[in-house]
């Protein structure tokens, strides 16, 4: 696994991603106020060469939308996306296309990512043939080729079925190697085994550090999971409502969490201990909506232990430790 002493591939900077409000044609005629969701609201971070960072988070924590705009799926508001030095969030055209082949993702529903009408040996190899790598006998060799490395077997007659013909977990094995095959240097896996049955994640997982290690790569590991981002990363992000509130590596987040958030996430992973009883109170009410965010800290109005200042006054992003950084006003550096 990566060191934390590692080059930086990607540096995340200030990034924001809003999304405008679809108003009525009557609601538009009534109030000329645009309205935003603040879907990514200001996060930074850096991925180092060859670790796993974890964003982790429940949904509509932006963590997804981050990953987006990481490989500019979603187009930044605003901020900096660094890869090796070229900001992503300038650049477009040839050379943005240039820079995806080295980015790749693997989705969170590979059911919805595949296209029914194409046989998954096409659909895996179909990148090659847009960035012109390989056509014909050898786009079908590289692909028979990542379809063994992943488990996909037997390749022959695999090679020739459509989505519908495969199982959940052949069909996530599809999207890996539909990610690979062109040979990326960063993945961000957006939840890669939500979908997949129980008894399939462990493997898959495995699989999952199998890959980095054989072709060398960084991933973005996205999960609402804090049990599964123990399991593969190196260091973990927690968003809320569109912001980072805690970030470290392992021995810090899970050892030491600072966080209200990060507390009550972990507390909520189950035990297999029918003895075992909760005692961290659980967050009070449902996360806001990301159109009119609270004020001060977004996270006290479900906060156990808010105070004024928090309702009043946003926390600035403080080391407690060598890389670990928390976002709250009860936690002094």
């Amino acid at each position: 696994m990566g060191s934390d002493g590692g080059q930086n591939l990607v540096e995340v900077r200030g990034l924001r991603v809003w999304f405008p409000v679809q108003k009525s044609f009557i609601e538009r005629l009534l109030s000329r106020q645009r309205l935003f969701v603040h879907a990514v609201d200001g996060v930074s971070f850096e991925i180092r060469q060859g670790e796993v960072f974890g964003l982790a988070g429940e949904s509509g924590s932006g963590k997804t939308t981050t990953g987006r705009a990481i490989v500019r799926l979603e187009a930044p508001t605003a901020g900096h996306i660094l890869f090796e030095g070229v900001d992503l969030a300038t650049v477009s055209g040839e050379q943005l296309r240039r820079m995806r082949q080295r980015m790749q993702v693997i989705f969170q529903d590979p059911y919805a990512s595949l296209n029914p009408r194409m046989k998954i040996g096409d659909a895996i190899g179909h990148s090659l043939e847009i960035f012109g790598v390989a056509r014909g006998e050898e786009k079908r060799r590289r692909v028979m080729e990542i379809m063994e490395r992943v488990g996909l077997t037997p390749t022959g007659p695999l090679y020739e079925k459509f989505p519908h013909q495969l199982s959940g977990g052949q069909r996530q094995r599809a999207v890996m190697a539909r990610a690979l095959v062109l040979r990326p240097d960063l993945i961000v896996a957006d939840e890669p085994i939500a979908m997949a049955d129980v008894s399939v994640r462990a493997s898959l997982l495995q699989l999952l550090l199998d890959l980095k290690r054989e072709f060398d790569l960084t991933y973005l590991f996205i999960t609402h999971d804090l049990a599964t981002a123990k399991y593969i990363c190196n260091r973990i992000a927690v968003m809320y409502l569109g912001k980072i509130v805690e970030m470290g590596n392992l021995a810090q987040v899970y050892g030491n969490p600072q966080h209200p958030y990060t507390q009550a996430l972990l507390a909520a992973v189950p035990v297999p201990d029918p003895d075992v009883r909760r005692r961290q109170p659980m967050p009070k009410g449902e996360i806001p909506s990301p159109i009119s965010p609270p004020p001060g800290c977004r996270f006290h109005p479900r906060c156990v232990y808010a105070m004024e200042r928090c309702s009043q006054e946003e926390p600035s992003f403080l080391e407690v430790e060598k890389g670990h950084l928390v976002a709250c006003h009860q936690v002094s550096p």
